[in-house]
């Protein structure tokens, strides 16, 4: 079974995943990491020249073959459930783990990036985590076996109790 961390950005599914990889003795892989290899340029390039759309086709062809595979620690994309057929791929052989923060959080943790793309374009940084959060929420609730609140926790308390609740739950099991 592959242990999935879904969220938006700046909820520290990266960090997390890492931490994960050590505890549990499993390769992480990052969806994002895998489809800037394979496109051979970082994502706000691909976005810029091909689109969001043609991004999230790559993505969804990455998760289709992730979640083929089985052992994993696998680190998505914050949109990566804007998608459902990446809900399927994900959960085929994963179990779930949003990683949930608040927009303050999010804003204070990645608000100086300059390296990812604008989801909206238009509205102020602020704005637009409050509203794909929004437009989000339901998607990452539908996707996810499991939700644990990031704010002001460790990474490490984070690690440990996201690989407790990996290793308690039976393969196959359903929210």
């Amino acid at each position: 079974m592959n242990l999935v961390l879904v969220g938006y950005r700046g909820t520290g599914k990266s960090a997390i995943a890492r931490r994960l990889g050590d505890l549990l003795e499993r390769r992480v892989v990052s969806l994002d990491e895998e489809i800037v290899r394979a496109a051979g340029q970082p994502i706000p390039a691909i976005v810029e020249a091909h689109g969001w759309s043609h991004f999230r086709e790559r993505e969804e062809a990455v998760c289709r073959e992730l979640g083929g595979q089985d052992g994993l620690v696998i680190d998505c994309g914050g949109g990566v459930v804007e998608r459902e057929a990446n809900h399927a791929s994900l959960r085929a052989r994963g179990r779930v783990f949003w990683l949930r923060a608040t927009p303050e959080t999010i804003v204070g943790r990645i608000g100086g990036d300059k390296s990812r793309p604008s989801l909206t374009g238009t509205k102020s940084f602020t704005a637009e985590v409050e509203e794909v959060l929004q437009r989000r929420t339901p998607l990452y609730e539908r996707v996810a076996h499991d939700t644990i609140d990031t704010d002001g926790r460790s990474l490490d308390d984070l690690a440990a109790t996201i690989a407790r609740r990996f290793r308690a739950a039976a393969p196959g099991s359903s929210r």
